[in-house]
């Protein structure tokens, strides 16, 4: 197992993991989306690759902090295969992910998961996440479909 850079070969595996989260999406909508995704500086896609075979990916982006000085790191997905999870897949993930925001000069990392994802949520607080629902809220303002 080692983690990789994704790459635009890596669409339909893509697209079954993103399914797996819980957001089905086409083979040709996953390759749109790594084009603005890999073109982008401050975005990284970590792939977990078991032997040729990529069994997890984690989306990570690096966001300038105005109010103090430094950068924050947000991870904009996470999955693992469920073929695979359990095995330290999505630890391997998070490691990677965190030292790119750390090299990053990133403060701290962050990552948003539904009210029904409870196994993930315990695995978040087993990593040093917080849940900082007590102290901040978030609010989303749709733009499109409206």
């Amino acid at each position: 197992m080692h983690i990789r850079p994704i790459h635009h070969g890596d669409a339909a595996r893509l697209a079954v993991l993103l399914d797996q989260l819980g957001f089905p999406s086409t083979e040709r909508e996953v390759r749109q989306r790594l084009d603005y995704w890999l073109g982008d500086r401050a975005g990284a896609l970590l792939g977990a690759d078991d032997d040729g075979t990529l069994v997890g990916m984690a989306a990570l982006h690096i966001t300038p902090l105005l109010e103090v000085t430094g950068k924050f790191g947000r991870l904009a997905a996470l999955v693992v295969d469920e073929a695979v999870r359990g095995r330290g897949v999505g630890r391997l993930l998070i490691v990677a992910a965190t030292e790119r925001a750390r090299s990053a000069g990133c403060l701290f990392v962050e990552v948003n998961s539904s009210n029904h994802r409870e196994s993930a949520h315990l695995f978040y607080e087993s990593l040093g996440f917080t849940d900082s629902r007590e102290t901040s809220r978030r609010f989303v303002l749709p733009l499109q479909g409206t």
